[in-house]
């Protein structure tokens, strides 16, 4: 059987999910990110997923926003970085995170060899909307779907039956 759809994860797959802090910690007034951020980005992914997983076992959905939001406050206060606008900043950057570069050409050679693409996503319609946008990725993807439309997250089964 040939293949004739490419479906890939979002976060950490085609998105990159340190840009936020890596973005933050270059900005002015931001020296506490310097040395801080590789670890924070790190903390902040690991919590989100741990997060997911746990509610994908014990039946507690909530967005993947929320999540995002719970992990990154874990990381902060693991990282004696908590700071309202500090948390402001990163969530406001993680709604548009970068594409890894080699993303948009991988994509586009993909749909010239005749092929589909799309997301399979745990983020929520308007993370994957944003994160789509921003990357300039949209043009080359044929569908985008999230979890949401089944009220769990990967890796249970009924989400891959989306695809």
């Amino acid at each position: 059987m040939p293949i004739k759809v490419c479906v890939f994860d979002a976060y950490g797959t085609l998105f990159d999910v340190a840009a936020a802090a890596r973005i933050a910690a270059a900005e002015p007034g931001r020296q506490s990110l310097a040395k801080a951020w590789p670890r924070l980005a790190e903390d902040w992914r690991r919590k989100q997923l741990e997060y997911s997983w746990l509610r994908a076992v014990m039946g507690t959905h909530a967005d993947f926003w929320q999540v995002t939001q719970d992990g990154l406050d874990w990381a902060l206060d693991a990282s004696g970085l908590a700071d309202p606008a500090l948390r402001d900043r990163l969530l406001a950057l993680y709604r548009e995170l970068q594409a890894y570069p080699e993303v948009p050409a991988m994509l586009a050679a993909l749909k010239r060899a005749g092929l589909e693409t799309a997301i399979l996503s745990n983020g929520s319609p308007e993370m994957l909307e944003g994160a789509v946008r921003s990357a300039g990725i949209g043009a080359v993807l044929d569908d985008v779907l999230s979890v949401e439309s089944v009220g769990v997250f990967k890796p249970a089964a009924p989400v891959y039956r989306l695809v």
